[in-house]
């Protein structure tokens, strides 16, 4: 009994997913900074993209008051997803993350917000733009691959609108200041805010009856 007992708890570690060192996560995440924003140097120095489109501050109030909207909004939107899908339909990496410590958090989200509003919004959602001359196609359109690069999540069709929405928020907003440190900003504060909120238990997952 004990040894059926202990293999149990054996498997259920081992099916557990995955959560990378944060030491991997800072090389990894790094490196990959490293080589977009040598991308976007290359893009500024040929003239395909400027920095006035890349950190623009021609309305920083509006910037401030956008930036604090946006991650107000997504954090409740999160919330509310929270109450309304079932723990079934949550992603396990939502659940795996809020296990670590405050430093984990911060880090992993930090860079992976980072890495990837230089990757979608200043790279990708910018060529777009290069190419096709229409803002909101580039948007939808870099906001599909957006969605294509969180395959995991298609395993929860559901759980899409928690990749849709904000991807759609975040090429808008940097679409409105021409300024990559708006969508970070809301990205990171969207990721670290609803974590902690699961972390400390101020929101709880659905049980489904």
């Amino acid at each position: 009994m004990g040894k059926e007992m202990k293999k149990t708890e054996q498997l259920q570690v081992h099916n557990k997913p995955a959560v990378p060192r944060l030491k991997d996560v800072a090389i990894g995440y790094v490196s990959l900074l490293f080589i977009c924003s040598a991308a976007l140097f290359v893009f500024v120095q040929m003239d395909m993209v400027s920095m006035q489109r890349l950190l623009a501050f021609e309305t920083p109030l509006l910037m401030v008051f956008l930036v604090l909207g946006c991650s107000i909004g997504l954090i409740l939107f999160g919330v509310l997803m929270t109450y309304l899908v079932p723990e079934e339909y949550i992603h396990e990496s939502n659940k795996e993350y809020a296990n670590q410590s405050l430093c984990y958090i911060f880090i992993f989200m930090s860079l992976a917000g980072l890495f990837e509003e230089l990757l979608f919004r200043g790279i990708i959602q910018n060529l777009l733009y290069i190419v096709l001359d229409e803002k909101w196609v580039a948007i939808l359109a870099s906001s599909a691959l957006f969605v294509a690069f969180h395959f995991s999540y298609f395993k929860t069709p559901i759980m899409l609108l928690n990749i849709v929405i904000p991807s759609l928020l975040f090429g808008s907003l940097y679409g409105a200041t021409d300024n990559l440190i708006a969508p970070v900003i809301v990205h990171v504060a969207m990721n670290v805010g609803v974590t902690l909120l699961f972390k400390y238990k101020v929101i709880v997952l659905k049980k489904d009856k």
